[in-house]
């Protein structure tokens, strides 16, 4: 029965000048499902099939039909979906090759594979919501949503339509390729007060038999008529904030009211005009027209910021208002010393009033708490000059001396005006130069020994000392005797006695009690810069039994 039905429904047609042939299947059999009788068509005998090896090519990538070997029949290899085949063609065609190797023929197969009603009509959204203004104008159109049907000729959309209410009617475009465009046509004034809300069904169909529909229900919102336009509480809103306000703080909140109803009379607002920077330091809540902090303000580097907030209704109608920030600044800077250039070393017969170092002190504070104080230590030999505009000079108070103080640590302190003050400090390190304004000074102003005759040569008699209150060479002393005080001693006694010019020891040759028992001459100590002491020395000689009676 089934397979006199199929063949009922399948057309199998032999083109023998082509060599072609032709048979015609609806999409969706099952696999096996017969197409036609290949053998009975080509005049081939059933015993012959599998001696002559005939077989079945197809020349897609799917392998779509296959020959049956016992009955030479052409089946269906896959269940075939004529939709996903062929999409947008009307007429849907598969092709395939039948070898027959033991005689080196081969046939071309075309198998139209026809439309089943296996799709119904389906809109893109099963829901569908319109708002229209009580104040539409009767005959006003609205387009709709088509409906999708992937079926081909009668089995695809045929047509549309509408139900559930008297204040609306559809009508059906044709687009320019055919297609119906359905309309939503107004055909009764609304009235919101009267009907806020309209539920309607738009159907479509098919031509199959039977037919094939689809839904979309269409919800119709009635809004209310806008007549009035949102008004802010101020036409200004001015604020004064501290630099300090902590992040999430609400600095002002602006009210704009409508006396609409519904969607008309929801307000939202929004900053209409606002500076880059000013949008990642304050946010606008759109519901409620609260005004946030999003991060830390600063005063230095803003004080003041104009934001326009605009209030806007469902129905489109707004008003605006000014915001104007203004910052107040708090003392969060300490003031900030740099030092612009300075000296590390000084002479220390440096005149008064010289310059050691030129600084730049700044706070970023305003007002009392930008105003900053500078000071030194007070048991330190210098001072600070103002300078112009904020620079300062730190200059010598008096002449200096390296030998009471040889290096210098000078803090600078710099306090603003605020309450509690803030305070900074720079350090300047100064080494003091040395300069010759020191002579030697012997230990002594007199110096004297006594030495026993018959001494070995080069025996040390005394050592003397000068010392120098100076630093480095000019602190270096060397000593000699002194040409200059040598009368008593005369310049030829002195050849007995050396001093070395380093250590200050005092030496003498072999001495003779009996050619000269005193000895009385100078010595000179000098230091690097040509400064000199002198002292003076006494050489006692004692007698020694060296000398037998002469008679």
């Amino acid at each position: 029965r089934q397979r006199a039905l199929l063949w009922a429904v399948l057309l199998a047609t032999w083109d023998a000048a082509w060599g072609q042939l032709r048979y015609s299947v609806p999409e969706e059999l099952p696999k096996g499902s017969f197409v036609g009788d290949v053998a009975k068509d080509l005049g081939l005998q059933l015993p012959a099939l599998r001696d002559r090896g005939v077989r079945i090519l197809d020349k897609g990538r799917t392998q779509y039909f296959s020959l049956h070997g016992k009955t030479g029949h052409l089946v269906t290899a896959e269940r075939i979906d004529r939709e996903q085949l062929c999409e947008s063609v009307q007429q849907c065609m598969l092709r395939c090759e039948l070898i027959v190797e033991g005689e080196m023929k081969f046939y071309e197969i075309e198998v139209e594979i026809t439309d089943i009603n296996d799709n119904e009509p389906s809109f893109r959204e099963a829901e569908i919501e319109l708002k229209m203004s009580e104040m539409t104008a009767p005959g006003s159109r609205f387009p709709l949503a088509e409906a999708q049907d992937l079926d081909a000729g009668r089995n695809s959309l045929q047509s549309y339509e509408l139900s559930g209410d008297e204040h609306f009617s559809l009508a059906v475009q044709a687009g320019p390729g055919g297609d119906q465009r359905p309309e939503l046509v107004l055909a009764k004034a609304l009235d919101r007060e009267e009907a806020a809300f309209h539920e309607l069904v738009l159907r479509a169909m098919d031509g199959g038999d039977p037919a094939r529909t689809g839904t979309a229900r269409i919800r119709v919102t009635v809004v209310d008529a806008n007549d009035n336009a949102p008004v802010f509480s101020q036409a200004e809103y001015t604020v004064r904030v501290p630099e300090d306000v902590p992040v999430g703080s609400v600095l002002v909140t602006v009210t704009a009211t409508d006396s609409d109803d519904g969607l008309n009379g929801n307000v939202k607002y929004t900053l209409k005009k606002i500076t880059a920077k000013a949008s990642k330091i304050f946010q606008l809540d759109p519901d409620i027209g609260v005004i946030t902090l999003l991060r830390s303000l600063d005063f230095e580097e803003g004080d003041s910021y104009e934001l326009e907030v605009q209030a806007r209704d469902g129905g489109g109608l707004f008003d605006a208002a000014r915001v104007v920030m203004t910052v107040t600044d708090i003392n969060d800077n300490a003031p900030e010393i740099s030092v612009r250039t300075e000296l590390n070393m000084i002479s220390e017969d440096a005149p008064s009033g010289t310059v050691v170092a030129l600084l730049y002190v700044q706070d970023r504070d305003s007002g009392p708490n930008g105003q900053v104080h500078c000071s030194l230590d007070e048991d330190v030999p210098f001072r600070l000059q103002s300078s112009h505009g904020n620079y300062y000079r730190v200059v010598t108070a008096r002449e200096l001396d390296r030998e009471q103080e040889s290096e210098y640590n000078v803090t600078v302190r710099a306090a603003d005006g605020g309450s509690p003050a803030l305070q900074s400090s720079a350090v300047l390190s100064l080494r003091v130069l040395d300069v010759n304004d020191n002579a030697p000074v012997f230990s002594q102003e007199r110096y004297s020994a006594r030495v026993a005759e018959n001494n070995a040569a080069g025996a040390l008699v005394l050592r003397v000392r000068a010392t120098d209150a100076d630093w480095g060479q000019n602190a270096r002393v060397r000593y000699r005797l002194s040409e200059g005080r040598v009368a008593s001693a005369g310049k030829k006694q002195l050849k007995y006695f050396t001093v070395n010019d380093e250590n200050g020891n005092l030496t003498a040759g072999p001495l003779d009690f009996e050619e000269k028992n005193k000895y009385v001459f100078g010595l000179e100590a000098m230091d690097g810069g040509g400064l000199t002491d002198h002292c003076e020395v006494q050489i006692d000689i004692t007698d020694e039994n060296d000398n037998a009676p002469e008679i």
